[in-house]
């Protein structure tokens, strides 16, 4: 395998007609790269900020192996990539003078890029994120499920899901800087929101979906306030979300946990979710100022919020 096995573009629709059916063929994986190419499809190559976004695609015997992108942002994130996939990616990016500023894709694709770009590049990486995949596997409601009921939001209902994503993005270390005028372009603007509602109509948790693309829904971001959890508002929420993703289609649906919140892990175990393996976001050392505005996005959409 040679480091031009490699094609890259800046056309995002020569891309997709190339590469398209690699994605879609493995939904669970390439989950991110489906919602993100598709956000991008849809609104424009400056969703993500200025800048030439560049995507690759690995050829050998005529079909593609392996893809990438490269946002505005200059984080780079990857499909599943054997060592010397990962080598000879990192030699075409050093050689044609690419600077990603990290990388995030499952742990070992990751780890692997990661020291290939030192030893082409002679920059070090530091791992800044961390995520676990799963995918639902026989929905169990719990039982029994607390009183209430799941409500698909309105428009009346966007000051709060606005006050509650900045709340969920701070709870995940990003910056909480969303207003009514800034939701548009956000990276929570193209999902579907359900509330479950306590029995006199409060919102007590909430959950978002991606539409159904490649087979595949995302679950993203589920969130309660501190104050409300422990109730079991998180797993009803998740179950209407993910009860609806099945009935409008989807043959897959995931969601990213943070592996070190062993509440959320338990509560989506519960409900039917199988882990899938484990992800990793690391920074190379050079600036990476540029990573903050959709860092949720590219990092696997943040880690999941608690339960």
């Amino acid at each position: 395998m040679r480091p031009d096995d490699w094609h890259l573009t800046e056309d995002l629709d020569d891309f997709l007609a190339r590469a398209g059916d690699f994605l879609r063929s493995r939904p669970v994986l390439h989950n991110t790269p489906l919602t993100v190419l598709e956000r991008l499809r849809t609104r424009g190559a400056d969703t993500y900020g200025p800048g030439a976004t560049v995507f690759g695609r690995l050829e050998s015997g005529g079909e593609v192996r392996a893809v990438f992108y490269r946002l505005a942002t200059r984080r780079l994130a990857v499909t599943p990539l054997s060592p010397e996939q990962a080598d000879t990616l990192a030699a075409r990016l050093a050689g044609l003078g690419h600077t990603p500023s990290g990388i995030t894709a499952d742990h070992d694709s990751a780890t692997a890029f990661a020291a290939a770009w030192r030893r082409h590049a002679g920059a070090a990486a530091v791992a800044d994120w961390r995520g676990r995949l799963h995918r639902l596997g026989t929905l169990t409601p719990p039982g029994p499920p607390p009183e209430g009921r799941g409500r698909v939001l309105g428009a009346r209902d966007q000051e709060q899901l606005i006050d509650w994503c900045n709340e969920f993005a701070a709870a995940v270390g990003e910056a909480p800087t969303l207003d009514a005028g800034s939701w548009a372009d956000s990276r929570f603007a193209d999902k579907h929101f359900t509330f479950w509602e306590t029995p006199d109509g409060t919102p007590v948790s909430f959950a978002g979906s991606t539409s159904v693309i490649g087979g595949m829904v995302r679950v993203d971001p589920v969130y309660t306030p501190a104050h409300l959890r422990g109730r079991g508002y998180a797993g009803a929420v998740t179950v209407e979300v993910s009860r609806a993703a099945l009935a409008a289609g989807a043959s897959e649906v995931v969601l990213f946990t943070n592996p070190a919140n062993p509440t959320s892990n338990a509560l989506y175990r519960r409900i039917g979710y199988v882990p899938v393996c484990e992800f990793t976001g690391y920074a190379f050392s050079c600036d990476s100022s540029h990573d903050v505005q959709e860092a949720g996005e590219e990092r696997m959409e943040g880690a999941m919020g608690a339960a």
